[in-house]
C-alpha cells in the first residue's frame, strides 16, 4: 500500500538537471551524486555499504535510498569532519535537507588501529586502493572496534514529512557518501575527523631512516615531515 507522501510522481531525469541548474546558479559548488555502473567500486566504498547494510537496524530500511540516488536525485553532498550535509530531490519542488552527524572516533581505538597497524602500510596508494593485508581489512571493518560506524554513531535529520526513522532521502543520502569514497577515498577519514597519515608515518620514517643509512648521508642531511611525506607522495 502506498503511504501518503509517495502518491506524486517521482521527478524525471530532466526535471533533476533542470533543479542542478538552478541550484548551480545560486551555488557554483554544489556536488551532486553521479552513480554510473555500480553502486560502489573501490575498497572504502563497498565496505561502507556492507557495514550500514550488514546492521539489522538499517538492512530493511536503507535500500529505500538506492533508487533515489542512482537517479540523481542527490543534487548536492558536501563531507566534513564529522558531518555531511546534503540536497536531495523528492516528489516536491523544492529538495529536501539532510544533515547527518556522526561520533568521532574514538582515541583509544584509533590509537590502537595505528598501533597495530605500524611499518605495515608502505604508501598512500596502498591505503586509499584498499590493497593491504587481510588483516587490516578485518580490523578496520570489524564491528563495533573498527573505523567504520554502527548506527548509534549515526543520528540525522531529514526536512521531509516522512515519520520513518529513516527516510529515503538520509537513506540515499548514506549510499551517496559511499559513492563520494569512490572519488576520494580520503574523504572517508575526512568524515571520521581522523589523521589518516598516522597509518603510514611509522612506515615511511623507517623508509627514510633506511635511505639514508644506505646513502651514507645520516648525520648530513635531515628531511622535514613536510618533505618526507612529499617524497613518498603523501
Amino acid at each position: 500500500m502506498w503511504g501518503y507522501y509517495d502518491y506524486k510522481p517521482r521527478k524525471t531525469a530532466q526535471d533533476i538537471s533542470a533543479q542542478i541548474e538552478k541550484l548551480r546558479k545560486k551555488n557554483p559548488n554544489i556536488q551532486p551524486v553521479t552513480i554510473e555502473g555500480k553502486l560502489a567500486k573501490t575498497w572504502w566504498a563497498k565496505e561502507w555499504n556492507n557495514n550500514l547494510e550488514s546492521y539489522a537496524d538499517y538492512s530493511s530500511r536503507i535500500g529505500r535510498g538506492r533508487s533515489y540516488v542512482r537517479s540523481g536525485a542527490v543534487l548536492d553532498l558536501s563531507i566534513k569532519p564529522g558531518k555531511v550535509h546534503a540536497l536531495v530531490q523528492g516528489s516536491r519542488k523544492k529538495p529536501y535537507e539532510i544533515d547527518i552527524i556522526i561520533d568521532p572516533l574514538s582515541k583509544a581505538k584509533w590509537d590502537d588501529i595505528v598501533k597495530r597497524c605500524s611499518h605495515k602500510i608502505g604508501s598512500l596508494e596502498e591505503l586509499v586502493g584498499g590493497r593491504f593485508p587481510q588483516e587490516f581489512m578485518e580490523l578496520f571493518t570489524n564491528r563495533g572496534d573498527g573505523l567504520f560506524p554502527s548506527p548509534r554513531e549515526i543520528h540525522f535529520q531529514c526536512s521531509c514529512p516522512d515519520w520513518a526513522s529513516m527516510c529515503k532521502h538520509v537513506a540515499s543520502v548514506l549510499y551517496g557518501i559511499g559513492a563520494r569514497f569512490d572519488n576520494e577515498p580520503t574523504l572517508f577519514f575526512l568524515l571520521r575527523d581522523i589523521d589518516f597519515t598516522e597509518l603510514l608515518k611509522k612506515s615511511i620514517d623507517e623508509k627514510m631512516k633506511n635511505m639514508l643509512k644506505n646513502a651514507g648521508k645520516s648525520t648530513e642531511r635531515v628531511l622535514s615531515d613536510i618533505d618526507t611525506y612529499e617524497l613518498f607522495g603523501v
